[in-house]
């Protein structure tokens, strides 16, 4: 089969997986394409030899060509993880695959400074130490100060040296243990109870505003007549109303790009942008698209995994938003998704994806072309913020909200307990 070589810059990219990490997702000012059906060469090979491991293409799979078993073990990994499945292997996927090499206990992890380590068993420890009620914080695959202390922490109660690092003795013992915490997850307990001590007025909160794609990167593009609707200026516009009603609920509101940005933010940094401006929530802001103009409707996705592991606050930040929104624009319910997305993975706080209908479908555009439209898509997520903050006891009827009166408290310079 004639197929593409895949190479980046002047050179063909060769096949150890470190060099194939660096040319494919680390190089800066490229855009490197996903590597797709029809491609050949080292890189190919190198994706077959690790779903092979995996057990996703027979154990003697062997050739650089990716053809149509490889699209299907390529699109069967992405389903597992929590990934967009497209059969493509672009950056995040190549991170995962990258990522799934290790199994837990086949080598010792460690807090390395500055790049920590990661991989699919640092996963597998944070998500192991949660069913024990350990606080690793989120089951990044990231090998963070967080772990470190939770690991140190088990080590100390099981006798063991208390070093935060997971050697083959601790690997033992957690194998040895069954869970610590029964009647409730652990997590959600503990995110629960810090939204319940943080009150339930939205005054002073962080709120960071994610409006998708931008820069050289314009989402999905629709022709429609004269006029050309992009989803980056759609979803752009959508944020700069959301920061608005925000900012007059006493909301510190900060966006991650501006209209025209000169390049595309990958979705790592604006996760780290987030967690380093100690966000109290996450909102990214998208459109979708499809082949099928009949592809209709909104759909909120928060941190999961396919092992069950969740965001509890995030999951219900997503149902609340989701619920708003079709209450408030009668838009098609394509209802709430996990995903390991590194959007919603690598961020600290309760994190949403909104898909806001299909730029693709004539009816969705024709609703998101119209800014009376948007600004009902803006307080239905007003609304979600607020009521994620009450109190479950006294959380109201969806869409009962009325997002003026929460500006006018703030006006009133009273906050309600």
């Amino acid at each position: 089969m004639n197929g593409n070589p895949v190479g980046i810059g002047h050179g063909t990219l060769r096949k150890r997986p470190s060099e194939f990490r660096s040319a494919n997702v680390r190089a800066e000012g490229v855009v490197v394409r996903p590597i797709r059906p029809g491609d050949q060469g080292p890189a190919v090979a190198e994706i077959r030899t690790v779903l092979a491991a995996l057990e996703l293409l027979p154990a003697e799979a062997g050739g650089d060509d990716y053809d149509a078993q490889t699209e299907r073990a390529v699109r069967a990994f992405q389903q597992s993880r929590g990934l967009s499945v497209d059969g493509r292997v672009g950056a995040e996927t190549w991170r995962a695959l990258d990522a799934a090499r290790w199994r837990f206990g086949a080598r010792a992890l460690y807090h390395a400074v500055p790049e920590p380590l990661t991989g699919e068993d640092v996963r597998s420890l944070q998500e192991r130490l949660l069913e024990m009620g350990y606080d690793v914080g989120r089951a990044d695959a990231i090998y963070g100060i967080r772990t470190s202390r939770a690991v140190a922490q088990f080590q100390r109660e099981m006798g063991l040296k208390p070093d935060g690092s997971c050697g083959p003795h601790t690997v033992n013992a957690l194998r040895r243990l069954g869970r610590k915490v029964v009647g409730g997850r652990p997590q959600w307990l503990r995110e629960s109870d810090a939204i319940r001590q943080a009150g339930p007025t939205l005054v002073g909160r962080t709120v960071v505003i994610d409006p998708g794609h931008g820069g050289t990167d314009p989402g999905v593009v629709v022709p429609d007549g004269p006029l050309r609707w992009s989803e980056a200026d759609l979803v752009h516009d959508l944020a700069s109303r959301l920061e608005g009603r925000l900012a007059a609920a006493g909301v510190r509101v900060q966006l991650t790009r501006g209209p025209s940005p000169g390049d595309c933010l990958p979705d790592a940094d604006r996760a780290q942008l987030a967690n380093s401006l100690g966000a109290d929530v996450f909102i990214s802001l998208h459109t979708d698209g499809h082949a099928n103009p009949e592809a209709e409707g909104v759909a909120t996705y928060h941190y999961g995994t396919d092992n069950g592991v969740t965001s509890a606050t995030g999951e219900r930040l997503a149902g609340l938003v989701q619920r708003e929104i079709v209450a408030r624009t009668g838009l098609r319910d394509c209802r709430t998704h996990a995903k390991a997305w590194e959007l919603l993975r690598l961020t600290r706080m309760p994190a949403v994806r909104v898909e806001v209908g299909y730029l693709t479908s004539p009816d969705d555009r024709a609703r998101l072309v119209d800014p009376r439209f948007r600004d009902r898509v803006v307080e239905a997520i007003v609304a979600g913020v607020q009521r994620m903050y009450l109190p479950i006891e006294r959380d109201v009827p969806t869409g009962s909200i009325d997002v003026s009166e929460l500006r006018a408290i703030v006006a009133a310079g009273t906050v309600v307990d």
